[in-house]
């Protein structure tokens, strides 16, 4: 949650070459007005001699000094050194962490503004870069809930509290509480942000992760070193579906029972009556990864329901889902809707995950076949089949690239419809090429990323005409933007 750095008075006139004005070495940037939204919700604009330059901290309409961090060829990149005119679409931030957090970079800018940028950033991508011709480019679903969306959030303990700015000057290293619980700092994977509230998930977790903070504190548990790989407090998570079941995950250093379980009593005995499931692990490793670790489950049945639509999904601690539950119902539905089934078609579902879409599509198709990489997410998917008593699903662990295959089509039949998700690196050209292949009357390509997604869709036309595009804003105050779109194969193929 980044905001605008401490201002700093700068008069030189745009005219002037680029040179040091502050200290040796240091390059401000006079007057730049920022037109756009850039990767990684940077503002981007020109100056006046043509130099594309991207801006943290800026948003579109704002006219700032740019303090730059890095030039290479004809642009650069830096961040807000003073705020000279402000955009009409700034807004005061409303959380007190957004100063240095990281994680909505946004909240400078009012909710419509954001919709506005982010549809543009849609059209940009697909229309202006990726020349690709849309019939129908449809204005991005916003989000009616702008806080407190996320079912699942992640916070790491560090003896390493990053400082806030004022500190620096004011606190002894060897002798002040520099324990911390809550986010990463960017480019930071020691420095932790001690987060009190957070707007991202509501029910009680701001209340939970505050009452484990005070208590490891309180009992002198001590709060990990990932330099040096001592401490005993790892992470929390905390999973809050819109069922109101909460599963509660409490990652230790070492099994020191004497340690954790009366730690896990105080939790239980304040939030028993909103805790579904609390589970711990012991994590000796010298990363958080978590994937290859045993989940005990100390209280409850060791998962949580979610539901999208009627659908329930069972979720584990170690379980891929989406993260905003009721955003995500919108995204199924446009795709649902573009898919356009009857209850005849075979569908192939591609980079399926937990295989929520392909049960969310499973009762108006006549079979969906889902295909994802990482196995743990296909024993989510088949389990959640059995939940919902859905029998005609298959699914595939494995890549896409390597799964699909003559062979493959062969066995399972030629889809009507393909349904594919793939990640923000978009799908492999060798996918690709077998889609083209295939030939299938219609694609639904969900992406979280309009650039590859873009790229992508060259290669598809080949065969394949844009016939509708959908934005949704599953992640206010983000730069983030999910987009689907429907292609259908062109008369001759």
């Amino acid at each position: 949650m980044e905001q605008i750095p401490r201002c700093a008075g700068m008069t030189t006139p745009l005219s002037l070459p680029l040179r040091p004005l502050m200290a040796k070495k240091q390059i401000i940037l006079p007057n730049v007005p920022i037109h756009g939204m850039a990767d990684r919700g940077k503002g981007v604009g020109r100056t006046a001699d043509g130099l594309t330059v991207f801006v943290e901290g800026a948003v579109p309409g704002d006219v700032v000094d740019v303090y730059v961090q890095k030039k290479k060829g004809g642009f650069a990149e830096g961040k807000v050194e003073n705020l000279i005119t402000p955009a009409p679409g700034r807004i005061e931030p409303f959380c007190s962490h957004f100063t240095i957090c990281g994680g909505c970079k946004w909240q400078n800018l009012s909710y419509e503004e954001q919709l506005h940028h982010k549809q543009q950033v849609v059209e940009d991508a697909l229309k202006r870069i990726g020349k690709i011709d849309v019939e129908e480019m449809r204005p991005i679903l916003g989000a009616p809930e702008t806080t407190y969306y996320r079912n699942k959030l992640e916070f790491g303990f560090s003896n390493r509290r990053w400082l806030l700015p004022g500190e620096m000057d004011d606190v002894d290293p060897e002798t002040a509480d520099l324990n911390a619980l809550g986010f990463h700092k960017a480019g930071f994977f020691d420095k932790i942000i001690d987060i009190q509230h957070c707007y991202l998930q509501g029910g009680p977790s701001n209340e939970i992760r505050n009452f484990v903070r005070a208590y490891a504190t309180e009992n002198k548990l001590e709060y990990y070193d990932m330099r040096r790989h001592k401490g005993y407090m790892r992470n929390l998570m905390v999973r809050y579906c819109t069922t109101g079941e909460l599963m509660l995950l409490v990652s230790v250093a070492r099994d020191e029972p004497e340690k954790l379980f009366p730690l896990l009593d105080a939790i239980l005995e304040k939030f028993g009556d909103q805790i579904t499931t609390l589970v711990y692990n012991i994590n000796t490793k010298f990363n958080d990864s978590q994937f290859d670790l045993d989940m005990i489950t100390y209280h409850g049945k060791g998962y949580a329901i979610e539901q999208i639509g009627d659908l329930k999904f069972k979720i584990g601690p170690k379980s891929f889902f989406q993260t905003n539950t009721r955003q995500g119902k919108v995204l199924y539905d446009v795709a649902a809707e573009f898919a356009g089934l009857t209850g005849n078609e075979n569908v192939y579902d591609l980079y399926t995950g937990t295989g929520s879409i392909a049960l969310y599509l499973a009762r108006q198709a006549k079979h969906v076949v889902g295909i994802e990489e990482i196995p743990e997410a296909i024993a989510d998917a088949e389990e959640n089949m059995k939940l919902n008593g859905i029998t005609n699903t298959t699914f595939y662990a494995g890549d896409v690239k390597n799964v699909l295959s003559p062979e493959f089509t062969e066995l399972h039949g030629r889809p009507d419809v393909v349904i594919t998700d793939p990640p923000r690196a978009g799908m492999h050209e060798k996918a690709v090429r077998f889609l083209l292949d295939l030939a299938a009357p219609r694609i639904v390509y969900v992406s979280c990323n309009p650039a590859t997604q873009a790229r992508d869709l060259q290669w598809l036309s080949e065969k394949y005409a844009v016939k509708r595009s959908q934005a949704v804003d599953m992640f206010p105050h983000t730069h983030h933007i999910e987009n689907v779109v429907l292609l259908e194969l062109k008369p001759g193929f």
